[in-house]
């Protein structure tokens, strides 16, 4: 299997992970009942668990367009050194990101972020060049 499918396996893994956190958080904190419940005028948690389902859901937004160009890139059979490179690159930034972000480091999560942005480019440029 092309390491670029491998990294998308990794990060969707990672995606799915990065929910257990704050889910186990607010049960801690609201009780199981509420957080099992329909979440009808649940207040949106705050501090660390917050911070945790931000990252969570800004991975989910860009495991969407990571996940078409490592498809498109396979597909076409675009694979290369720099493409490998940027799917390794997408993971760890994205890993990076999500443990600065529940910690709370604003700049070296936005570093990351951009990390992760750029791994998308070289994957996009790799494919249309």
């Amino acid at each position: 299997m092309p390491i670029e499918l491998t990294m998308l396996a990794w990060s969707a893994t990672l995606c799915v992970i990065l929910a257990v956190p704050y889910t186990v958080g607010l049960i801690g904190e609201r009780g199981l009942p509420q957080v099992a419940g329909n979440r009808e005028n649940f207040a949106p948690p705050t501090g660390w668990m917050g911070r945790a389902r931000r990252a969570h859901r800004n991975l989910v937004e860009n495991l969407i367009p990571f996940t078409a160009l490592v498809l498109c890139v396979v597909i076409a059979n675009k694979t290369s050194g720099t493409t490998a490179l940027a799917a390794q690159l997408f993971f760890w930034a994205r890993l990076v990101h999500a443990a600065v972000y529940i910690i709370g480091i604003p700049w070296l999560r936005t570093g990351a972020f951009a990390v992760s942005v750029a791994a998308m480019a070289m994957l996009l440029v790799s494919l249309l060049g």
